[in-house]
């Protein structure tokens, strides 16, 4: 790549953000969630520099300069190349040599890319986000893959652990009629790992809503908050997929065009039916997560509802009970009241003096009780 090229592409990716000395990319300046560094030690840089030819491994050059020497010394050879966490001069070093557009290179230091598929010239980019289930904490961890696909080489980009390339490359060193068929060949492979590598995630999805519908139906409070954080990573888990159905779509419509073997289109067909399947897997499990959802707002209500009935009824318990209490206040008064009045001892009573006094006292009494306790009952107080 031209100097003035390279120079061109290191302005365009500096962006500046308000109110910070540092520059940031657009990618990441839109995202408000910050990057938690990965304190995993792992190589960076070149992991792995080997050229192909007839399929089999004939050398691994120590720099980027000879493997590309090698590679144009002997025609119909492959140069697979893979990166992991580049620094920046290094993308641009490959970039240089292999001829790369700025955009794609740009992409590919930036990262932080939504799964796409580009073609400039006779090379094609794609990104690529992976997952993996986490057993341990129960989630999922995603990483971003960038592949450069040329006409005798294949330059891989990882920003993440995942996916493990080591597996693919060792599976097509042991079928050298696969890898003969060249870069196509490797990208096939490269994206077939990526597809089958999210059949754990979705059983480790499923895993998780098994277990979130047994909370929800057991009244567990903290159902609510593991939906939405489960709700979330199906949401980010449709954003590494669904893209993948039109890359796909247009990588087998292309074939033909750049003459791709009729039996790797076969296999890359193969990858497009399983990167269907997961695509309606995870847009069920979004529906599923909608439906618990309401399923436990249904749950809470008739909860609160039963809890407000039985609030209810101890209130009206109580205030039959205060009834029954106030009626037999109220009958037991009267008495008191007549007796109270007799008990004064003024010196001018009549009825202290009277023969029937005594008993006119007591008859008052009586019906006085008896007249409140009619009324009461009448009135379902007693």
């Amino acid at each position: 790549m031209p100097e003035r090229r390279v120079r061109g592409l290191r302005d365009l990716m500096r962006v500046p953000v308000r109110g910070n000395d540092h520059e940031v990319a657009p990618e990441h300046s839109m995202d408000p969630r910050p990057k938690q560094p990965d304190t995993r030690a792992a190589p960076q840089g070149v992991i792995d520099n080997a050229v192909y030819v007839d399929g089999v491994r004939v050398a691994s050059p120590p720099s980027l300069g000879e493997a590309v020497a090698l590679l144009r010394s002997r025609p119909g050879s492959l140069a697979w190349i893979g990166l992991y966490r580049p620094a920046e001069t290094e993308i641009n070093r490959v970039a240089e040599e292999f001829g790369l557009h700025e955009l794609a290179v740009e992409d590919a230091i930036v990262a932080h890319q939504r799964p796409k598929a580009d073609r400039y010239g006779d090379t094609l980019f794609l990104v690529l986000r992976a997952a993996q289930y986490l057993d341990s904490p129960e989630k999922v961890e995603f990483g971003e893959l960038h592949v450069f696909v040329g006409p005798d080489f294949v330059l891989t980009v990882r920003h993440s652990e995942a996916p493990d390339l080591s597996k693919v490359r060792r599976r097509m060193e042991t079928d050298p009629g696969l890898l003969r068929q060249g870069p196509q060949a490797v990208l096939y492979a490269i994206l077939d790992a990526v597809v089958d590598g999210y059949a754990p995630v979705v059983a480790g999805l499923q895993k998780d809503i098994d277990e979130i519908e047994v909370q929800v139906f057991g009244g567990d409070p903290a159902a609510p908050r593991r939906i939405y954080a489960l709700s979330r990573e199906v949401i980010e888990f449709q954003r590494a997929t669904r893209p993948l159905l039109d890359m796909l779509s247009g990588l087998i419509a292309g074939s033909p065009k750049y003459g791709v073997d009729e039996e790797l289109q076969r296999y890359l067909r193969d990858v497009a039916d399983h990167a269907i399947t997961v695509v309606e897997r995870v847009d069920n499990f979004r529906q599923m997560l909608q439906d618990i959802l309401i399923v436990n707002s249904t749950l809470v209500s008739q909860a609160q509802n039963e809890e407000m009935k039985n609030v209810t009824q101890a209130s009206y318990a109580q205030s039959e009970e205060v009834k029954k209490i106030s009626s037999w206040a109220a009958i037991l008064f009267a008495p008191t009241l007549v007796g109270t009045i007799y008990g004064m001892n003024f010196t001018h009573m009549p009825e202290l003096g009277w023969v029937f006094g005594y008993p006119f006292a007591v008859a008052l009494m009586g019906a006085v009780c008896g007249t409140l306790y009619l009324i009461f009952k009448r009135r379902d107080w007693l």
